[in-house]
């Protein structure tokens, strides 16, 4: 396997992926913080145009740089994510893709008879969702059931059980494009999405959901494309919209959220990644502007640290989920990981403020 040494100052690695990078997580399951996934869409046209893409596994440390361990080729990816850290699980990553399909890859450990070098993916399941594309998916807190938005408005909900994911519940939640969907970490019963009709919205699955409990159409001038809870708040909520604010809200009033504050961020804000233990601290891409590091600090917003070393659409970010406790030095750091669309650059750096 090639190996990628650091590179110096602020910079860890970067890698030329072999399509439009949009996806970067890192594992949040001990003891594989070190294990990072990227994914990728292509739109290849023509006669027979058709949707590819691929997930690439990474090991990154600080003393090795980025290695990669493993290339996986599939259809058009529009996102993944990792089961939550705290379920008693084998790390397992889901996938959303072009053609309406559900995955579940398990995270495995070679062997020395085994064809790779390291940790690998190992497709699990997989369940055709719907026949139009899906568009981001979220875990629930138990990681025993998947949100899925879908290019026609629609959100679905698949459980997870004996090994297959099963459809469950689907419903029309917008008039265009549904490009997040989030579970309230604190109230799991609760589903927030965002779309490109504007409108932002919340669920209770427990109910019908032939109407939301609440919608907001006037604040978002653009589509709504990321959502965030904050987790250290039962009542502060985050929203991504192409309008390029960032907004913060108070949920406490749930037929109507109250937003607290906005901030401009230049482009529009994709993903929203809080730190890992560093609390008001997160990571935006912000699509034409390059990504940010926002504080949150008594309810208002401010940009601490811009990165602007990628050349395309900002459209990946994440935060490796190091413990500080158990590291010292430069370890202590969490890394953060970023990937640029037409590109197709991923790229591993240290912010000043992790």
């Amino acid at each position: 396997m090639q190996i990628f040494k650091p590179y110096k100052r602020m910079d860890i690695a970067q890698y030329r992926l072999d399509g439009n990078a949009d996806a970067v997580e890192f594992c949040p399951n001990d003891p594989f913080h070190h294990i990072l996934a990227a994914a990728t869409y292509t739109l290849q046209e023509g006669d027979h145009p058709c949707r590819l893409g691929s997930i690439s596994l990474f090991s990154i440390k600080i003393k090795e740089g980025l290695k990669l361990l493993q290339h996986v080729e599939t259809s058009g990816v529009f996102d993944i994510k990792w089961n939550p850290s705290h379920c008693n699980i084998h790390p397992q990553l889901a996938q959303a893709d072009s053609d309406g399909y559900l995955t579940l890859h398990g995270l495995q450990c070679s062997s020395s008879i085994s064809e790779f070098d390291g940790e690998f993916l190992q497709e699990l399941c997989k369940t055709k969702i719907s026949s139009s594309m899906c568009l981001c998916l979220d875990w629930s807190p138990s990681a025993k059931s998947i949100a899925t938005g879908l290019s026609d408005g629609s959100m679905a909900i698949s459980t997870l059980r004996e090994g297959s994911i099963h459809p469950e519940k689907a419903w029309k939640a917008h008039d265009f494009e549904l490009w997040s969907a989030s579970f309230d970490t604190q109230q799991p019963e609760l589903i927030y999405t965002g779309a490109d009709d504007c409108k932002f919205a919340g669920w209770d699955v427990r109910e019908s959901t032939t109407k939301p409990i609440f919608q907001n159409s006037k604040t978002h001038k653009m589509g709504v494309c990321s959502i965030s809870k904050c987790p250290n708040s039962l009542n502060l909520l985050l929203t991504g919209s192409y309008d390029e604010h960032l907004r913060l809200w108070d949920v406490r009033s749930m037929q109507r959220p109250i937003v607290e504050e906005e901030l401009c961020l230049g482009g529009g804000v994709w993903r929203i990644k809080h730190h890992p233990y560093l609390e008001g601290l997160l990571l935006a891409a912000c699509m034409h502007n390059g990504f940010s590091i926002i504080r949150i600090k008594d309810g208002v917003l401010e940009i601490v640290e811009r990165y602007d070393r990628h050349e395309s659409l900002a459209y990946g970010a994440d935060w490796q989920k190091v413990d500080s406790s158990q590291s010292s030095g430069i370890e202590t750091k969490s890394f953060a990981a970023t990937c640029s669309f037409y590109d197709q650059c991923l790229r591993v750096w240290i912010p000043k403020n992790s």
